[in-house]
C-alpha cells in the first residue's frame, strides 16, 4: 500500500482546522482514510468552551479508529458512533444546540479485498480512481446549490440552512446527520486509488479552473501532493495582487489537506 498525506494551515498564524489520518487493520487486510475539514465560525458566541482544532482532532481519531477497529460497522454507522463519542466529551461543559457548536466536513473511504466503502459529508471531495485512469468525484452538493445570496447572512445560514431539512449538513453534535452523507460502495477490484481533498485543496479545480479532476490528480501523481497545495497557493496569492477576481473566497487562504492512497 502507498499513501501521501499533506496538511497545511492557510494562516500561519492560526491552527489547522483541518483532520486527516490513514490507519490499517490489524489483520493488514484493509484500511480507511479520513478527512475532516473543520468549519471555522464568524465571531462571536459558539456554546463551545472548546476550538475546532479541539473538535476535528477527537472527531478524526475517533474515526479512525472505528472505522478499522469496526470493520462490519457501515461507514454512516461508524460516523454516527465517532459524533456521539465526540459529544459526550463536552456535553457536560457546553451547548451543544448551538448553531455554531464545533463541527466538520467529512470524507471517508474504507477498504477491504472485497470492497471499497466512501462517505462524504458537505463540501470536501474524494476521488475514486478506476484500473483505467478514469477518476471519478463523489460530492455531497447540498451547499453548492444553495443561492449564493442565502449564504452571505451569517444569521440566514444558521437559522433556516445549517443542519435543516431544504439545507446543508455538517458532522457537529448529533449523529442523526450521519445518515444524510452520500455514501456507496464498489467492489475493490474496480478501485485503483483514492484521492480525499478538502475544499482548500479543491480550489484549483472549483475556484481558479486551472483543470479538471483528472488533471488535478495528474499533478499529484506527477509532482506530489505538497505541489497541488503549493500551486493552490500561488494561485490565490497571483489573485490577491490582482484585486481578487474570484470573489467565492471567504478566506485568502483555507486550510488544504490532500490524502491519496493506494490500496
Amino acid at each position: 500500500m502507498r499513501t501521501e498525506l499533506v496538511s497545511e494551515a492557510g494562516d500561519r498564524a492560526r491552527p489547522n482546522e483541518d483532520f486527516a489520518g490513514v490507519g490499517l487493520s490489524a489483520s493488514g487486510q484493509g484500511g480507511s482514510l479520513v478527512v475532516l475539514d473543520g468549519v471555522t465560525p464568524p465571531k462571536g458566541d459558539t456554546g463551545c468552551l472548546h476550538s475546532v482544532p479541539w473538535f476535528t482532532a477527537r472527531l478524526g481519531g475517533a474515526l479512525t479508529e472505528l472505522t478499522v477497529s469496526l470493520m462490519d460497522v457501515p461507514l454512516a454507522e461508524a460516523l454516527a458512533l465517532a459524533i456521539a463519542r465526540t459529544a459526550e466529551a463536552h456535553a457536560a461543559t457546553c451547548d451543544l444546540s448551538h448553531p455554531r457548536t464545533p463541527q466538520a466536513t467529512v470524507v471517508l473511504a474504507r477498504w477491504s479485498p472485497e470492497l471499497v466503502e466512501y462517505l462524504v459529508l458537505c463540501d470536501a471531495t474524494l476521488l475514486l480512481v478506476s484500473p483505467d485512469g478514469t477518476v471519478v468525484p463523489v460530492h455531497d452538493d447540498r451547499l453548492a446549490r444553495l443561492p449564493r445570496e442565502l449564504l452571505r447572512s451569517a444569521e440566514v445560514v444558521d437559522g433556516t440552512l445549517r443542519n435543516k431539512e431544504g439545507g446543508f449538513f455538517t458532522a457537529a453534535a448529533d449523529p442523526s446527520v450521519a445518515a444524510r452523507a452520500v455514501t456507496g460502495t464498489l467492489p475493490r477490484a474496480a478501485v485503483r486509488s483514492l484521492a480525499a481533498l478538502s475544499d482548500g485543496a479543491t480550489r484549483w479545480t472549483e475556484l481558479f479552473r486551472e483543470g479538471d479532476w483528472a488533471d488535478l490528480l495528474a499533478v499529484v501523481r506527477a509532482e506530489g501532493a505538497r505541489s497541488l497545495v503549493e500551486r493552490v497557493r500561488a494561485l490565490e496569492r497571483a489573485d490577491d495582487a490582482a484585486g481578487r477576481a474570484f470573489l467565492g473566497r471567504a478566506k485568502t487562504h483555507d486550510d488544504a489537506t490532500v490524502v491519496c492512497v493506494e490500496p
